[in-house]
């Protein structure tokens, strides 16, 4: 089973287009899905939306009556999926965005990938269209502060956040974690730390190339450049742990 894995706050122009798209997407790539939407305490339509699609398609709903943010919601999101999986070596986790920066067209290189041996498959970052400003001067600013810590990173671009993950190796970070939560920075930042934190129980990590589709998203960034950078400057010394021998 794969579990699609959606943090969503407020995102009603967008996600109903996405699910179809996922089902769209999995009806030509014939894997056995379920979609985990946190729908992070929203105050648009998202809920009605999320509500119509629960007919149609493999979807759980998650709600929260008090935002999260996006690594509050992400942690969330994981643990619901942990435990629904009844094969944790087998079934995997994709953790997408709902704001269709993301494409599931995507989805299918990092399962592969997984079907081909690796634990952890993460995006390598391109983009079609313009980034927005608050963008840009985000992953400038994790690009300087931290240099020499993505040299030693095991891909290329531990800041997207589109990736696919064999659930026994979350699973063995919560229980690592236990009541801590698996990141605590939003936005790009909580990316880093959730491969930090699940990167020792990896075996084979991998990247590949995908696309953040700036020219189809319907909102602005909510990225917020200082406090990005406030937040880089608190993980920036933090070492890759080594993994474990086996996953």
């Amino acid at each position: 089973m794969i579990y699609i894995c959606v943090p969503a706050h407020n995102e009603a122009r967008t996600l109903g287009v996405l699910l179809w798209k996922i089902r769209r997407v999995f009806k030509e790539f014939d894997r056995d899905y379920r979609i985990l939407v946190l729908d992070d305490a929203s105050t648009d339509d998202t809920a009605e939306v999320l509500e119509r699609y629960r007919q149609v398609l493999p979807l759980d709903v998650v709600t929260t009556t008090e935002r999260l943010g996006y690594g509050g919601a992400l942690d969330k999101v994981l643990r619901a999926a942990v435990e629904k999986a009844p094969y944790p070596k087998r079934d995997v986790i994709v953790t997408l965005q709902g704001d269709f920066t993301e494409g599931p067209d995507d989805i299918v290189p990092l399962i592969k990938a997984i079907e081909g041996g690796a634990d952890l498959v993460a995006g390598s970052v391109g983009s079609i269209g313009t980034p927005p400003r608050a963008v840009k001067l985000s992953r400038w600013a994790a690009a300087r502060l931290l240099r020499s810590s993505l040299a030693s990173a095991p891909v290329s671009d531990p800041t997207c956040g589109l990736r696919a993950y064999r659930v026994v190796v979350v699973k063995k970070a919560l229980r690592d974690r236990g009541d801590a939560p698996l990141v605590q920075g939003n936005g790009l930042v909580a990316n880093v730390e959730l491969l930090r934190t699940l990167a020792p129980h990896a075996r084979r990590i991998q990247d590949t190339p995908i696309a953040l589709r700036y020219d189809l998203r319907k909102r602005g960034s909510r990225m917020k450049p200082l406090s990005t950078t406030l937040d880089l400057f608190k993980i920036r010394n933090r070492p890759w742990l080594p993994r474990e021998n086996t996953a």
